[in-house]
């Protein structure tokens, strides 16, 4: 995996309740990237705003186009210390 440059940016996890299914919530998670004027340019590039689904409840999927947990939540210290937070398991 190659990365680029990435600059400063702030980073938060979220819990949120929702009637929506994963793909739905994928869905309006890019819409707000893309409203907030992410361009998705370069895999693993710059961003300016991310937003991931990390878990969904106990969830597990795989498409080509979203994985549930997030492939990368074991890499994530600060995604398992935020779970560990909100009292859910990593």
């Amino acid at each position: 995996m190659t990365s680029v440059p990435q600059g400063a940016y702030l980073k938060q996890l979220v819990a949120l309740e929702t009637a929506r299914s994963p793909p739905e919530v994928l869905a309006a998670l890019h819409r707000i990237e893309h409203d907030a004027g992410r361009v998705r340019s370069v895999h693993w590039g710059p961003r300016t705003l991310d937003l991931d689904i990390v878990r969904f409840g106990e969830k597990q999927i795989q498409e080509p186009d979203l994985v549930i947990p997030h492939p990368q939540l074991a890499n994530r210290d600060w995604w398992q210390r935020e779970l560990a937070e909100l009292g859910a398991k990593p």
